[in-house]
């Protein structure tokens, strides 16, 4: 039996009832310190596997593209968080205070890896570069990350709401996923063939972590009284705050890039790179920067901006990945005549 086309993809669907889960049967006590303990490892072997799976050869491929990558991320680091700070005025009365928090941490957080990487793969771009660039962003997100949410939610001035000074987020966000990333980056050689092989059945850890992360997460703010303070309008209204800031990103890394002389194939790696964020990336991040705190409402605008990336992006991908057929008829009609 054919898949329906109006069901969102299989971790869309295990997200979702992992909130319903935290929200029927949410974790406290001893079981929730035990969970957050057994979350911390899951992310651990996380960003170790993203560094056994890493090419360094992709890597070198990609990485001579500068003004490729410059642009990027200007787009991922710089674009984002302008449009999150001066649509504020515009778009956070359609949301709580809370949530659109939430979606000034999104726009600070770096691309995603594996959806960008796929999504130029199937419009046919360039995908060296979109993997060395991909890649860069999240390392790079470990550093600035914390100093973009330090700035857009004037976190010196609202009495710092994790607790915790940039520079010890930065070292926490170091310790806990840079540092396995680099020690799976250093075993490649050894375990990156068999890492490999199994690619597909270690899926399960990428998703299980994240999904740890969310139960934890929503469970401590649905003891708080999450959907109490989120009216229904609020959310129907951060689905409008997220679309109207990817079509903005989508518009402005198209035109960027062919302002600015880049051919198709780079072009490709411009949109899908540049307008992403990463919900892999977010969430672990998240909790490290927001420790202490209901992280529900944080997370919310990531989780519903990385289904509506993914959709709209898949459709755009498609489009781009049949230009070469079209082209090709043009040719064949040109020579017919």
């Amino acid at each position: 039996m054919a898949r329906p086309r109006f069901l969102p993809d299989n971790f869309t669907l295990y997200l979702i009832a992992t909130v319903a889960l935290a929200s029927i049967f949410p974790c406290s006590g001893t079981a929730a310190g035990v969970l957050n303990v057994i979350t911390n490892v899951a992310i651990g072997l996380l960003f170790f596997l993203h560094g056994a799976k890493l090419s360094r050869e992709a890597i070198v491929a990609g990485v001579t593209h500068w003004r490729l990558h410059l642009l990027i991320f200007c787009c991922t680091f710089l674009l984002f968080p302008l449009l999150g700070w001066a649509l504020k005025p515009l778009l956070s009365p359609l949301v709580t205070p809370e949530l659109y928090m939430g979606v000034l941490y999104m726009c600070a957080l770096p691309a995603t890896v594996q959806s960008s990487i796929a999504f130029v793969s199937m419009g046919r771009g360039n995908i060296p570069a979109a993997v060395c660039s991909a890649s860069a962003s999240s390392l790079i997100g470990v550093f600035l990350t914390p100093l973009l949410v330090s700035l857009l939610l004037d976190t010196q001035s609202s009495g710092d709401t994790n607790g915790m000074s940039t520079i010890d987020a930065i070292t926490k966000i170091f310790l806990q996923l840079l540092v396995p990333f680099v020690a799976g980056q250093i075993l490649r050689r050894w375990i990156g063939g068999w890492v490999d092989k199994h690619k597909s059945s270690l899926k399960f850890v990428d998703q299980g972590s994240i999904l740890l992360v969310v139960y934890t997460a929503f469970s401590a703010a649905i003891l708080e009284g999450l959907w109490s303070s989120i009216p229904l309008m609020a959310l129907l209204g951060l689905a409008v705050v997220c679309s109207v800031i990817l079509t903005l990103a989508l518009l402005i890394t198209r035109y960027a890039a062919r302002l600015l002389g880049f051919n198709k194939e780079d072009e490709i790696a411009v949109v899908f790179c540049g307008s992403k964020k990463s919900l892999a990336t977010g969430v672990p991040m998240a909790k490290v920067l927001f420790a202490g705190s209901s992280m529900g409402a944080i997370l919310l605008p990531i989780m519903l901006f990385h289904q509506i990336q993914l959709m709209v992006c898949a459709v755009l991908a498609q489009r781009y990945g049949r230009r070469e057929d079209t082209n090709v008829s043009e040719a064949k009609a040109t020579n017919v005549h």
